[in-house]
């Protein structure tokens, strides 16, 4: 049997239990952009804000999640428990957002009360993000952590597949009652975290110890292959973000109505759920970046097919194949981000991946307002810019991964 296995066994159910977790942030996530267009207009604000509103949460996440994951590295050092401060941060995340339906409608006070309730939503959320991978990495024996981030990813496609059926069956539902049951469902499933850091702790405590790396093999973080690693990855989340949210509806609308979309825009996230069966093992024979960087070709590769697809059907088949290739790129981020910051700083790491993702996340929002997306000039690049990102970032990971320097996961065998 693995030496690893005790301690491997023990997180996989942690990473299951994460993955709710995250399907619940990501479906709060889907109700606050479906819903934000008619809270401003309840707040006495135009529409046309919601843009701008969507970037100052994507900016404040930005910051967040940098500190978030530093914040969880010097709490686990100190206190050596991250859990109640998710929970912490996780309970006035969801009171603000509770709240938030109710705040457009008082008035006067109502547009800087329901602003100043979003960036606190915003702001505590990132106790979502990062830290829960921390606390799945302290515990995870080493080798089993590329297929427990697949787990846990399950939890994200699980999320964007569903919400263009959310758009759909709430688009007439008053926002109170599904930010009510989304707030306190997600509430309650956080609040469990407490309760299994303490039986991971009670379980594992003797076997991490045995196999922590030591602070001298600990790689050094923010130095300059930890920039280029950063840099991408932000390559690699815009790409993804000019497919999905920019580009994959207007290749579909060649073939079909408005009304299909809802059925054919999940297929993506199918093709992402599909990949997370392989990419835990492919990136634990293969390594990180190499997975990383072969992905984001096969990517380019798939958004270069979608782009120029003459059928529905070669289009549903690039868009599954782009999916699976996000699936890996990000099952590869996120154990790269652990190898990077091992030996306690998988906060930093993680946190300045996901500071990458929202930075992309605004170059989405950025290029919507600046009406790329609707511009018939711009179309020919925009075709381009995903399979160009994708290209381009997977050959800088692929130099990456070819120095021999670069901290690497034991294969456990």
């Amino acid at each position: 049997m693995n030496s690893d296995s005790p301690r491997s066994s023990v997180p996989a159910g942690a990473a299951l239990y994460i993955a709710v977790v995250q399907f619940l942030f990501v479906t709060t996530w889907t109700l606050y952009v479906l819903f934000l267009p008619r809270l401003l207009e309840s707040a006495g604000l135009s529409a046309a804000w919601t843009p701008w509103v969507l970037l100052l949460d994507q900016v404040v996440f930005l910051v967040a999640d940098v500190a978030s994951g530093v914040f969880a590295d010097r709490v686990q050092r100190t206190l050596g428990r991250i859990g109640p401060w998710i929970v912490g941060a996780t309970a006035v995340s969801c009171v603000a957002f509770l709240l938030l339906p109710h705040a457009v409608r008082l008035g006067g006070a109502a547009p800087l009360l329901a602003l100043g309730l979003t960036v606190v939503w915003t702001l505590t959320s990132s106790a979502l993000r990062a830290p829960p991978w921390v606390l799945l990495g302290k515990y995870a024996a080493r080798p089993a952590l590329p297929w427990l981030n697949a787990l846990t990813l399950v939890g994200l496609a699980a999320g964007g597949a569903t919400a263009p059926f959310l758009g759909v069956v709430l688009r007439d539902v008053d926002p109170r009652l599904p930010f009510a049951i989304s707030s306190l469902t997600l509430l309650a499933a956080t609040a469990s975290i407490i309760h299994l850091e303490r039986s991971l702790a009670r379980r594992s405590t003797a076997a991490a110890t045995a196999t922590a790396p030591t602070p001298a093999q600990a790689p050094r973080v923010l130095d300059a292959r930890h920039t280029a690693w950063m840099v991408g990855i932000l390559m690699l989340a815009t790409a993804f973000q000019s497919h999905v949210s920019l580009n994959a509806a207007a290749q579909y609308l060649r073939f079909v109505r408005p009304a299909a979309l809802e059925g054919l825009m999940p297929l993506f996230w199918v093709g992402f759920g599909v990949a997370m069966v392989a990419g835990g093992a492919l990136c634990r024979r293969h390594g990180a970046l190499a997975l990383m960087a072969s992905a984001a070709l096969v990517g380019a590769g798939s958004a270069l097919t979608a782009a120029n697809a003459g059928s529905l059907p070669l289009l549903i088949a690039a868009q599954i194949v782009a999916g699976a290739a996000w699936g890996g790129m990000l099952v590869a981020m996120f154990s790269s981000a652990a190898d990077l910051g091992r030996s306690g700083r998988e906060g930093l790491a993680l946190g300045t991946m996901f500071a990458m993702l929202a930075l992309a996340a605004i170059a989405r929002i950025g290029a919507v307002l600046a009406g790329w997306p609707t511009s018939a000039a711009m179309a020919p690049a925009m075709a381009w810019l995903p399979v160009t990102l994708w290209g381009a970032g997977g050959v800088l990971i692929g130099l990456l991964a070819r120095r021999a320097t670069w901290p690497r996961s034991p294969s456990g065998r």
